[in-house]
């Protein structure tokens, strides 16, 4: 349900935006302010589920969930949509990492990429007919149906976890670091609303600049604070285990070209190109094949090629496609473009799933609660930065272009800024020692031994 509804969402950007009288590069709102908000509550599901039990948290996140998914398709503005996406973002906080959590303690250290990749496999589903039943349900209805079909997923959902989620024990966890919670929540949803807005003209052109600012000040407040107490809200003292290190700090500038890719793809097609929703939504759906198809297939790389080659060679790769999406124009053939956005999802699901596996491998079990915490919103925030400066590159480039509307070049410029955001990471996994990740694979343990 969340990924059919963030993959949707994206194929469906340029008919919201015609219907509520916007500028389509303008709705990246929708998408950033969902980000965000999961990202400002992730860090409390772990101790939340601790707290009131896993089962009963995952149960009132599909419901709050379910219900803002209905608030989304009432909304007859920007403002009203992007309230109802904050609240299905703070909901879907607690949906995945809790589900994670549950796993991850009842799994051995050498399943856990099999483990992961088990979990994610249905989750790759929404991915896979997001795109095309966005498109399907946006041209032949409306793009609000888009958000009407997570109300028979979600009472299924309820009814499923009620059914086989086994019932879990409340614990007596740490006091809440309340005060760390706060900085980091300031700190995120600052810094997101000045890079929302730079360039755009929304706001007077020295306040995203400002805001940004303050993001910056509020998070080296919160690191302070979060270094000084005993059960902080964010345990930065994960960034001493290296495979962790490079999970979070390389793996979130890989993340934000991947967040990006699919708020970029369906403009460039329906803007760009003049594609239909159902056209574009086809097409993007190459992605997510190559996605689904990989995860299956890590094993078989991760018992031939060490983690860090993995990591590197699927930074390069996944780099390449974003500058080929930059040469992007209507003379392409269509299958052209479907077997480069399949290149692309191959190499970004192969990553996504080394680094998933990879942030685990080596954290004691007392914190993998607080890891699971620190991960998830490692995970979110650089995918709504990734969307939130492609659609601020975009803007840029028209602004200085004289246009109202977006042209070639200005998809181009914000496929290349992405690009090289991903190429970025590449340090990081270099730093990696040669042996690291040895004990997430069974393959790699046998040959070790």
């Amino acid at each position: 349900m969340q990924n059919i509804d963030s993959t949707a969402i994206a194929t469906a950007l340029p008919a919201m935006a015609r219907d509520l009288n916007v500028n389509a590069v303008h709705l990246s709102a929708a998408i950033t302010s969902y980000l965000v908000a999961m990202t400002v509550f992730i860090p409390v599901s772990g101790w939340v589920a601790d707290r009131f039990g896993a089962k009963r948290i995952f149960m009132c996140a599909i419901f709050l969930f379910t219900a803002a998914s209905c608030s989304c398709a009432l909304s007859n503005g920007l403002g009203q949509l992007v309230i109802a996406r904050i609240v299905q973002g703070a909901s879907g906080a607690m949906m995945v990492p809790v589900g994670r959590l549950v796993l991850l303690r009842g799994v051995r250290r050498e399943d856990l990429l099999s483990a992961t990749t088990w979990l994610s496999m249905p989750a790759m589903v929404g991915p896979v007919i997001g795109p095309p039943l966005g498109g399907f349900l946006t041209d032949t209805f409306s793009w609000r149906s888009i958000f009407w079909i997570n109300l028979p997923i979600g009472i299924l959902g309820l009814a499923l976890v009620w059914r086989l989620i086994p019932h879990t024990e409340t614990e007596r966890p740490p006091k809440l670091d309340i005060r760390g919670m706060t900085l980091m929540g300031l700190a995120i949803s600052v810094f997101m609303v000045g890079v929302e807005t730079v360039g755009r003209g929304i706001v007077a052109p020295e306040l995203p600049w400002l805001a940004i600012a303050l993001g910056l000040l509020f998070f080296g407040l919160t690191v302070r604070h979060c270094k000084r107490v005993p059960n902080p809200a964010i345990d930065f003292s994960l960034l001493s285990i290296p495979t962790f290190k490079a999970a979070t700090a390389a793996g979130s500038l890989f993340r934000a070209g991947a967040g990006a890719l699919p708020f970029m793809v369906p403009l460039t097609l329906q803007l760009g190109f003049g594609l239909s929703a159902s056209r574009s939504g086809m097409l993007t759906l190459a992605s997510a094949v190559g996605a689904f198809s990989m995860r299956p297939m890590a094993q078989f790389f991760l018992q031939r090629y060490r983690v860090r080659t993995i990591l590197l060679g699927g930074c390069y790769a996944f780099a390449a496609t974003l500058l080929g999406c930059a040469t992007l124009t209507a003379d392409w053939p269509e299958t052209a473009i479907f077997a480069l956005l399949l290149c692309g999802g191959l190499a970004r699901s192969l990553n996504f799933a080394c680094m998933n596996a990879l942030t685990y491998a080596d954290v004691p079990p007392k914190k993998l609660s607080a890891a699971t915490s620190f991960s998830g919103t490692a995970q979110h925030l650089p995918r709504a930065a990734g969307v939130a400066v492609a659609a601020g590159v975009m803007q840029i480039s028209m602004m200085l272009s004289g246009r109202d509307h977006a042209a070639h070049w200005d998809f181009a410029w914000s496929f290349i800024a992405i690009a090289a955001v991903v190429l970025a990471s590449a340090p990081g996994y270099a730093a990696l020692r040669p042996e690291a990740g040895a004990g997430i694979s069974r393959g790699r343990s046998r040959k070790a031994a």
